[in-house]
């Protein structure tokens, strides 16, 4: 009787390994990965030695031999984290079509381990007339993370309004309200596209004609603020961030710091949507200033009373 010949067994085919070249490019600080793959398309990455033009290609920055206009890759530079106080007249944008000043302006160079300048982008935006606390890293990972509406990270402002809203009005903030999604002028199909907020705290902060309120929001909708005070017919005059997760602007105005270790841990965490505490004592920067008393007009005479009025000589 004859046996059955032993199947051979055909070796499974072996996955690809590594990374992505436009990941390996943007890691290095060589541009974002969209730019990248331009970069690659251009054919102006030379992987051991031979020209690379197709996306999907990958490789291990450890190992391989990656070129970029014929210069060697040092591999991933290192990752920073960054507090900056924005200022009132600077766009949240790498590069501005208006030219008009960005934050990118007011971070200088930063140099990672190999001498390479480091690319760092903002997290989240503030609007043109909006300051306060803006991080800036060049960890695409953490960055998208923060972003993502479902961390629910809460992010706190100072908000200075114009007249008074009443307590109901202010009850119809803290339980959402709905506003436009896009901007202003968009109309879509012949109506705007509405959404409704999420729930935000909201504290009165200093009262007077013109109050200041403290709000948390766990979103960041297009010019979110101002469209929820604008529902109820109060236009926002000011705006300041000063907490994001954890961390409270502690920074002047036009400065920023370097975030400590544990600071960028507490980010991790809340990006992870677990439960972090600020400080209790707010920093000068995250704090109203005392409103600026006003002074006696010039050349206005002082009033005595009868009994502090100055004797006159008799004649």
């Amino acid at each position: 009787m004859s046996k059955t010949p032993a199947k051979k067994s055909v070796p499974a085919a072996e996955a690809p390994t590594g990374d992505r070249l436009q990941k390996i490019l943007a890691q290095a600080g060589i541009a974002s990965r969209r730019k990248a793959e331009e970069i690659i398309l251009e054919g102006r990455v030379q992987v051991n030695g031979t020209t690379v033009t197709e996306l999907g290609t990958r490789a291990d920055a450890t190992k391989d031999h990656i070129r970029v206009d014929g210069k060697l890759l040092h591999g991933p530079e290192q990752q920073r984290y960054y507090m900056l106080n924005k200022p009132r007249g600077y766009v949240t944008t790498l590069d501005d079509p208006q030219k008009r000043p960005t934050v990118m302006q007011l971070m200088t160079p930063k140099h990672g381990p190999h001498g390479d300048s480091v690319r760092l982008y903002p997290v989240g935006r503030l609007d043109y007339l909006s300051e306060g606390l803006l991080l800036m890293t060049n960890d695409g990972a953490l960055a998208n993370s923060l972003s993502k509406a479902a961390a629910g990270v809460e992010k706190t402002y100072l908000v200075k309004v114009a007249g008074n809203p009443t307590p109901e009005m202010i009850d119809q903030i803290r339980r959402g309200i709905m506003i436009d999604r896009g901007r202003l002028d968009e109309v879509r199909a012949g109506r705007r596209d509405r959404i409704l907020t999420a729930p935000a705290k909201v504290e009165l902060v200093r009262g007077g004609d013109n109050p200041w309120y403290e709000l948390t929001l766990t979103e960041g909708r297009n010019r979110q603020l101002r469209k929820m005070f604008e529902e109820i017919g109060h236009h926002v005059e000011k705006i300041r961030r000063i907490g994001y997760g954890a961390l409270r602007l502690d920074v002047p105005p036009g400065e920023f710091r370097e975030l400590t270790p544990g600071e960028v841990q507490a980010l991790d965490r809340a990006a992870k949507g677990k439960k972090v505490v600020p400080k209790k004592n707010l920093p000068e920067f995250a704090k109203l200033k005392a409103p600026v008393k006003a002074k006696p007009k010039f050349g206005a005479r002082k009033q005595f009373s009868s009994k502090s009025s100055p004797s006159r000589r008799s004649s």
